[in-house]
């Protein structure tokens, strides 16, 4: 058995005993990384999951590959690439597609459904794709909330990638460009720093808008743009509005973003969005008739992100209730996700974290840092002030006494990345869903 028919093996062998969530949410993204002898390696692209896997299933990974290879075997988790020091309470993960020089190989130009809304921008990135520096330089993306921005982006670059293994490409959210900006200055390294933003061939930068009123970051970033356009090195530049609307952002580096190619993607007409869901569907391996996605996609006709969320509320309702995904179910599962309301309980929403991320309420409320706990917690303190509109400081009493800075951070943090990573997305969907059941 070659490694990766093993691997599927695996993975089809232990999702039953652990259960639907805790396999999306800690199994879904590891990879086999080798086997030596009696030694075996996986990975995972999060601190946190690698926690959870080592604390909670560990023995029965190990003995899952023991029954497979007819053999004892060790299993050692790592992470693909580690990203700090032991987690501190107000720290959380951060997504590994926003992670310098790292690419998502999830979204490809091939997988991106091209649709009225969108088919101006997908032929530039085509373009950018066969003649990088050259055409389009920079790229300028920009539109509402899950039109595809970042789906766009990041196709070009693992585009280029697979056509030029040499390239060095960095993509990073204006975020990360900021803080990086910051680490360098108190740690003197800024040499570091321009070197490694200035001396890449392709510059992806996500959420540029964040720039405003940042002063210091726009002086920085415009000396940049400049350093790489000089050098033809192609920048890929996304917004939420178009430079002219991007409020306290320099002169200079407004008539930069100005000067290559601009291009607006709306919200997917109604076509484009059933597209879009049978594409989801055949990449998740599900199948649901041409009526339940019509229905599914009517429901809903701007953001991508909520139509997929929307799309995975519904196939996960199905497999709970074990009902065929025909149109009358679909439609009555839509009626109730839009009118039934979240409970205003907390105890509920601890429980129900807790039962998801497999952990004990004792882990969840007390003073331990591990990653395992962080992201969880993080959850909780989400949903206790968006859905339930508690206060900072009851939401710190809730959660074991903690700090109202603490809760703060957390769950702001939370509203940043729901809108960037799909992971987030998709858990604080599925846990709302669960909350409604």
């Amino acid at each position: 058995m070659d490694n990766l028919k093993l691997w599927h093996k695996f993975l089809e062998t232990i999702k039953p005993t652990v259960g639907a969530a805790p396999f999306r949410t800690f199994f879904a993204q590891t990879m086999l990384q080798s086997i030596e002898r009696n030694k075996i390696i996986i990975s995972t692209p999060h601190a946190f999951a690698k926690e959870t896997l080592n604390q909670k299933h560990l023995p029965l990974i190990e003995q899952t590959f023991t029954d497979l290879l007819g053999q004892k075997v060790q299993v050692e988790v790592v992470v693909k690439k580690l990203e700090g020091p032991p987690a501190k309470e107000e720290d959380f993960f951060q997504p590994i597609q926003t992670a310098v020089t790292t690419l998502n190989p999830k979204y490809t130009l091939e997988n991106f459904v091209v649709g009225p809304s969108n088919n101006v921008a997908f032929a530039a990135a085509q373009a950018v794709v066969q003649n990088p520096g050259t055409s389009y330089n920079p790229l300028f993306l920009y539109g509402g909330t899950g039109v595809g921005k970042t789906h766009l982006m990041l196709g070009i670059g693992n585009a280029l990638l697979s056509k030029k293994g040499h390239m060095k490409i960095i993509y990073c959210s204006s975020e990360k460009f900021m803080n990086d900006y910051v680490t360098a200055i108190q740690e003197h390294k800024m040499g570091d720093f321009r070197k490694r933003y200035r001396m890449t061939d392709i510059l992806l930068i996500d959420d540029v808008q964040f720039f405003s009123g940042r002063e210091g970051f726009q002086e920085e970033f415009f000396h940049t743009f400049n350093e790489l356009q000089t050098k033809n090195s192609q920048m890929i530049i996304t917004s939420d509005r178009p430079p002219n609307e991007i409020a306290k952002i320099e002169d200079r580096l407004r008539s930069r973003f100005q000067g290559g190619l601009m291009i607006d993607i709306q919200p997917p007409d109604f076509d484009t969005r059933v597209a879009i869901l049978r594409a989801k569907c055949l990449e998740q391996g599900n199948a649901l008739p041409e009526e339940s996605l019509k229905l599914i996609a009517s429901s809903l006709n701007s953001n991508i992100r909520e139509l997929e969320g929307k799309l995975i509320q519904i196939i996960q309702a199905l497999k709970t209730k074990s009902l065929p995904p025909d149109p009358e179910n679909v439609a009555g599962f839509l009626s109730n996700f839009s009118n039934k309301p979240l409970p205003k309980d907390p105890k509920q929403v601890l429980s129900v974290v807790c039962s998801y991320f497999d952990i004990t309420l004792k882990e969840l409320t007390g003073p331990g840092r591990q990653k395992g706990v962080v992201m969880p917690r993080h959850v909780a303190m989400f949903i206790l002030s968006e859905e339930l509109n508690l206060t900072v400081e009851k939401i710190g009493q809730i959660l074991g006494g903690r700090d109202h800075t603490t809760i703060m951070h957390g769950r702001d943090k939370m509203k940043k990345l729901i809108n960037t990573d799909r992971e987030i997305q998709r858990i604080l969907i599925e846990v709302k869903q669960k909350m409604i059941e």
